[in-house]
Protein backbone atom coordinates (compact mmCIF):
# COMPACT_ATOMS: atom_id res chain seq x y z
CA UNK A 1 0.00 0.00 0.00
CA UNK A 2 2.97 2.69 0.93
CA UNK A 3 4.85 1.32 -2.63
CA UNK A 4 1.23 2.40 -4.29
CA UNK A 5 0.47 5.79 -2.40
CA UNK A 6 4.37 6.43 -3.30
CA UNK A 7 3.33 5.91 -7.22
CA UNK A 8 0.76 7.72 -6.87
CA UNK A 9 2.60 10.91 -5.31
CA UNK A 10 5.52 10.52 -7.75
CA UNK A 11 2.90 11.01 -10.48
CA UNK A 12 1.48 13.61 -9.36
CA UNK A 13 5.02 15.63 -8.46
CA UNK A 14 5.92 15.03 -11.88
CA UNK A 15 2.72 16.14 -13.19
CA UNK A 16 2.98 18.81 -11.42
CA UNK A 17 6.48 19.85 -12.09
CA UNK A 18 5.81 19.61 -15.93
CA UNK A 19 2.74 21.92 -15.80
CA UNK A 20 5.19 24.33 -13.99
CA UNK A 21 7.97 24.11 -16.52
CA UNK A 22 6.06 24.21 -20.10
CA UNK A 23 3.57 26.50 -18.80
CA UNK A 24 4.68 28.69 -21.22
CA UNK A 25 4.00 26.13 -24.00
CA UNK A 26 0.47 25.77 -22.91
CA UNK A 27 -0.18 29.40 -23.48
CA UNK A 28 1.02 29.23 -26.57
CA UNK A 29 -1.08 26.08 -27.54
CA UNK A 30 -4.49 27.76 -25.95
CA UNK A 31 -3.65 30.70 -28.19
CA UNK A 32 -3.10 29.64 -31.13
CA UNK A 33 -6.41 26.85 -30.70
CA UNK A 34 -8.44 30.16 -29.32
CA UNK A 35 -7.29 31.51 -32.40
CA UNK A 36 -8.55 28.34 -34.65
CA UNK A 37 -12.04 28.35 -32.72
CA UNK A 38 -12.08 31.90 -33.85
CA UNK A 39 -11.97 30.58 -37.58
CA UNK A 40 -13.64 27.70 -37.52
CA UNK A 41 -16.67 29.84 -35.52
CA UNK A 42 -20.29 29.21 -36.89
CA UNK A 43 -23.72 29.01 -35.32
CA UNK A 44 -24.41 25.36 -35.17
CA UNK A 45 -23.94 23.28 -32.74
CA UNK A 46 -20.42 22.59 -32.07
CA UNK A 47 -18.27 22.11 -29.27
CA UNK A 48 -15.42 24.61 -29.88
CA UNK A 49 -18.12 27.44 -31.35
CA UNK A 50 -19.84 26.93 -27.52
CA UNK A 51 -16.51 27.33 -25.82
CA UNK A 52 -16.21 30.53 -27.08
CA UNK A 53 -19.64 31.78 -26.13
CA UNK A 54 -18.86 31.00 -22.85
CA UNK A 55 -15.83 32.16 -22.35
CA UNK A 56 -16.79 35.63 -24.18
CA UNK A 57 -20.25 35.79 -21.70
CA UNK A 58 -18.57 34.28 -18.98
CA UNK A 59 -15.27 36.70 -18.88
CA UNK A 60 -17.47 39.55 -21.01
CA UNK A 61 -14.26 39.58 -23.75
CA UNK A 62 -14.47 39.47 -27.18
CA UNK A 63 -11.77 37.69 -29.89
CA UNK A 64 -8.41 36.56 -28.79
CA UNK A 65 -6.51 40.08 -28.17
CA UNK A 66 -9.68 42.22 -29.10
CA UNK A 67 -12.64 42.36 -30.50
CA UNK A 68 -10.98 42.99 -34.22
CA UNK A 69 -9.57 39.61 -34.11
CA UNK A 70 -13.23 38.82 -35.90
CA UNK A 71 -12.99 40.89 -38.72
CA UNK A 72 -10.60 38.05 -40.13
CA UNK A 73 -12.71 35.40 -39.84
CA UNK A 74 -15.22 34.12 -42.59
CA UNK A 75 -18.01 34.24 -39.51
CA UNK A 76 -17.79 38.09 -39.46
CA UNK A 77 -18.47 38.72 -43.15
CA UNK A 78 -21.64 36.72 -43.31
CA UNK A 79 -23.21 37.25 -39.54
CA UNK A 80 -20.44 40.03 -37.77
CA UNK A 81 -18.69 39.78 -34.21
CA UNK A 82 -21.28 36.79 -32.32
CA UNK A 83 -23.99 37.49 -30.10
CA UNK A 84 -21.83 36.37 -27.06
CA UNK A 85 -19.64 39.49 -27.60
CA UNK A 86 -22.41 41.73 -26.78
CA UNK A 87 -23.03 44.01 -23.46
CA UNK A 88 -26.44 43.75 -23.26
CA UNK A 89 -28.21 41.47 -25.65
CA UNK A 90 -31.08 43.56 -26.12
CA UNK A 91 -29.31 46.36 -27.25
CA UNK A 92 -27.17 44.46 -30.05
CA UNK A 93 -28.67 44.12 -33.94
CA UNK A 94 -26.91 42.06 -36.40
CA UNK A 95 -26.46 45.49 -38.19
CA UNK A 96 -24.21 47.04 -35.42
CA UNK A 97 -22.47 43.86 -35.23
CA UNK A 98 -21.35 43.72 -39.23
CA UNK A 99 -20.31 48.00 -38.27
CA UNK A 100 -16.58 47.40 -36.13
CA UNK A 101 -16.92 51.33 -35.53
CA UNK A 102 -20.86 50.78 -34.07
CA UNK A 103 -19.72 47.51 -32.65
CA UNK A 104 -16.79 48.77 -30.43
CA UNK A 105 -19.73 50.50 -28.80
CA UNK A 106 -21.51 47.67 -27.87
CA UNK A 107 -19.44 45.12 -27.62
CA UNK A 108 -16.03 43.74 -24.71
CA UNK A 109 -13.16 45.35 -26.45
CA UNK A 110 -11.01 43.32 -24.46
CA UNK A 111 -9.39 39.90 -25.62
CA UNK A 112 -10.09 36.81 -23.62
CA UNK A 113 -6.73 35.10 -23.70
CA UNK A 114 -5.82 37.47 -21.42
CA UNK A 115 -8.63 37.73 -19.39
CA UNK A 116 -8.46 33.57 -18.98
CA UNK A 117 -4.62 32.96 -18.63
CA UNK A 118 -4.74 35.78 -15.82
CA UNK A 119 -7.87 33.79 -14.38
CA UNK A 120 -6.07 30.81 -14.23
CA UNK A 121 -3.02 32.72 -12.97
CA UNK A 122 -4.49 34.50 -10.05
CA UNK A 123 -6.11 30.83 -9.35
CA UNK A 124 -3.10 29.07 -9.34
CA UNK A 125 -2.70 29.86 -5.01
CA UNK A 126 -5.63 27.69 -4.78
CA UNK A 127 -4.58 24.88 -6.80
CA UNK A 128 -1.45 24.71 -5.13
CA UNK A 129 -2.63 24.67 -1.68
CA UNK A 130 -5.33 22.09 -2.61
CA UNK A 131 -2.69 19.86 -4.16
CA UNK A 132 -0.39 20.46 -1.19
CA UNK A 133 -2.75 19.62 1.34
CA UNK A 134 -3.47 16.30 -0.87
CA UNK A 135 0.45 15.47 -0.87
CA UNK A 136 0.68 16.09 2.90
CA UNK A 137 -2.19 13.59 3.49
CA UNK A 138 -0.28 11.00 0.68
CA UNK A 139 2.90 11.27 2.58
CA UNK A 140 1.16 10.65 5.96
CA UNK A 141 -0.32 7.85 4.26
CA UNK A 142 2.93 6.28 3.44
CA UNK A 143 4.31 6.65 6.90
CA UNK A 144 1.66 5.30 8.66
CA UNK A 145 1.26 2.16 6.11
CA UNK A 146 5.40 1.62 6.53
CA UNK A 147 4.47 1.92 10.39
CA UNK A 148 1.53 -0.49 10.32
CA UNK A 149 4.34 -3.01 7.87
CA UNK A 150 7.17 -2.64 10.40
CA UNK A 151 4.73 -3.25 13.43
CA UNK A 152 3.65 -6.63 11.88
CA UNK A 153 6.82 -7.67 11.25
CA UNK A 154 8.30 -7.12 14.67
CA UNK A 155 5.07 -9.04 16.55
CA UNK A 156 5.70 -11.60 13.57
CA UNK A 157 2.06 -12.36 13.85
CA UNK A 158 1.13 -16.42 13.05
CA UNK A 159 -0.87 -17.31 9.61
CA UNK A 160 -4.29 -19.03 10.48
Amino acid sequence: YAMLLSLIFLIVLVAAVVGFVFRHEIKTNFESNLNLALKDYNVTADRHSEAVDTIQRTLHCCGVQNYLDWQRTEYFTQRGIPQSCCRSQDDCSEEDLKDLSKAKLKVFVDGCFFLVTSTMESKMSVVAGISFGIACSQLIGIILACCLSQYITNNQYEMV
